[in-house]
C-alpha cells in the first residue's frame, strides 16, 4: 500500500461482535467500515455530513461494488485507503481499499458511487463537495 496514492487513510480494529459463526467479519460489516471512513474523510476536508442533512442535503449511495479478497478476523487491525473522483456531473465515486495490518494484505477493493440530493430530492452537488474533486488524488 502506497499511502501517497490515497487522499485519506484511516485505521480501525475488528470487534468480536462483527464476526459471524465462521469466525470472520460478516460481509455486511465491511460496508459499515467503508461508510465510517467516508464520513471521517468528509469531516477531514471540512464537510459536515450531519449539517448537510439538517440543511435538507442528503449524500446518498446509488451503487456499491465490493470485491472481497481476504477475510478479517476478530482483533485484526486494518487500514482503509480512500480516493474520490467525479464520475459525472451529478455523481462521484469513492474508491476504497482495505488492507490488514501489519502485513498490508489486501482485504477488499470497493467503488462506492454517490450523489447529493437537494431539499427537493433532486440530484445537485454542493459547491463544497465540488471543491474536493480538484484537490483529490487521481
Amino acid at each position: 500500500m502506497d499511502r501517497k496514492s490515497y487522499a485519506f487513510t484511516y485505521e480501525i480494529s475488528v470487534r468480536d461482535y462483527e464476526c459471524d459463526m465462521q469466525g470472520i467479519v460478516n460481509n455486511s460489516v465491511y460496508q459499515n467500515y467503508l461508510e465510517h471512513v467516508r464520513h471521517e474523510y468528509l469531516k477531514h476536508v471540512g464537510i459536515d455530513f450531519s449539517d448537510y442533512a439538517r440543511q435538507g442535503i442528503n449524500l446518498v449511495v446509488v451503487r456499491a461494488e465490493l470485491d472481497y479478497k481476504y477475510p478479517l478476523t476478530s482483533g485484526d487491525s486494518f487500514v482503509v485507503g480512500l480516493t474520490i473522483s467525479r464520475e459525472s456531473p451529478l455523481k462521484f465515486a469513492f474508491y476504497q481499499d482495505i488492507f490488514r495490518l501489519p502485513d498490508y494484505k489486501l482485504v477488499m477493493k470497493a467503488k462506492i458511487i454517490g450523489t447529493a440530493l437537494n431539499h427537493r430530492q433532486r440530484p445537485e452537488i454542493p459547491d463544497a463537495l465540488k471543491a474536493i474533486f480538484s484537490t483529490a488524488v487521481e
